[in-house]
């Protein structure tokens, strides 16, 4: 490992740290070197606060001069609701900039090196890249797109089941595991499920961890078949979001807007296109989606190309029966030759389960 690695890794674990709080900014992590010793450290805490790079300038008062600052993504060169980071590290005399990667945002792309570069300061790119890419997997995707990230996730018996056929569910996985998943829901802005899992389980959605933010709860449900009384209703625990068909229930919706659920009626007719629940998701600046529904509902978005990435838990359990479901139903593919492979895969253990993780490719 060289110096150069090893002050990125630092600025690395300051950035990924913040996951969960920066949304839909990225996750950014700033160290200052001078004199071989640390003088500054800074991450990025919350949208419209200051950058990792200005509170590591700032702790690093006047011996940021002459020193090197490490930064797990090019410093910004526009007026935001912050000014740029560019401008503040020329005007500390910093005198060397390492950089893990550049930032995709078109309106950045280069522009903060070359503030850098014109001001004579020597700049070197691609320490940890791949690192510091994987950590802001959530941001790239979502300024490139504007579109949420979308993870998929569900708890499984080795055989894929995700109840009995009597719908026994409870519960498949580890207590380790769903303490994971609880975690996982923090990070994301927003939890996904049908509505025929909070007619069967009535589920809060939330995220009961200590210090943990809740994601926004978003249900589809085409005719509004949601009770009233419902968790997601009424424990004002986190917004509930519902997205329903032209076929809904006018006087359920005026019910539910009264105690405060946001309704979004789609063009579809008679069902919830997820295609359209991606795309409002985005023009509200909600950067990352975590699904926890039903099979069918996970297989509306894989079947859709909208899943980014899949994670799985699976216990070490046998259940069988033809009839007892499974994490990914919907119609299903025809041709071996069609199935979604999973890469960049990961295994690790959690509790008693095994966690895996997979990104999705889809083919022509």
């Amino acid at each position: 490992m060289t110096n150069h690695e090893f002050y990125m890794d630092l600025a690395l674990q300051n950035a990924i740290a913040m996951k969960g709080q920066t949304d839909p900014n990225p996750l950014v992590g700033a160290v200052i070197i001078n004199d071989n010793r640390i003088v500054g450290v800074g991450s990025h805490l919350k949208a419209g606060e200051p950058h990792a790079e200005i509170h590591a300038l700032r702790m690093a008062g006047d011996k940021a001069k002459g020193g090197t600052i490490y930064v797990t993504l090019e410093p910004c060169s526009h007026h935001g609701r912050t000014g740029p980071c560019a401008e503040a590290i020329v005007e500390a005399g910093i005198k060397k900039v390492i950089i893990a990667t550049l930032d995709p945002n078109p309106i950045v792309a280069g522009n903060g090196v070359r503030i850098l570069e014109d001001a004579g300061i020597e700049v070197i790119t691609g320490i940890r890249e791949k690192e510091s890419i994987k950590m802001n997997e959530v941001f790239n995707k979502f300024i490139m797109t504007k579109k949420p990230f979308v993870t998929l996730k569900a708890g499984v018996t080795l055989d894929g089941k995700v109840a009995t056929h009597t719908f026994s569910s409870k519960w498949i996985t580890s207590d380790e595991s769903r303490q994971d998943v609880h975690q996982l829901r923090s990070e994301n802005m927003a939890i996904l499920v049908g509505i025929n899992t909070v007619l069967k389980d009535n589920p809060s959605l939330t995220s009961r961890i200590p210090n943990g933010r809740n994601p926004i709860r978003v249900i589809m449900d085409s005719t509004l078949k949601i009770p009233l009384d419902a968790n997601v209703v009424t424990d004002n625990q986190a917004e509930t979001w519902i997205f329903t068909s032209q076929h809904y229930d006018s006087v359920k919706k005026q019910q539910l807007e009264e105690l405060g659920i946001h309704i979004f009626v789609t063009t579809s007719e008679n069902s919830v296109n997820p295609n359209e629940v991606v795309k409002i998701l985005g023009e509200k600046l909600v950067s990352s989606l975590f699904i926890e529904g039903g099979g069918n509902i996970h297989a509306s978005f894989l079947e859709n190309r909208l899943v980014d990435k899949v994670v799985l838990y699976f216990a070490p359990k046998l259940i069988g029966g033809k009839d007892a479901p499974t994490f990914l139903e919907g119609t299903g593919i025809a041709d071996m030759a069609d199935a979604v492979e999973l890469m960049d895969t990961m295994i690790e253990k959690v509790g008693s389960d095994f966690k895996f993780t997979g990104y999705p490719t889809y083919g022509n």
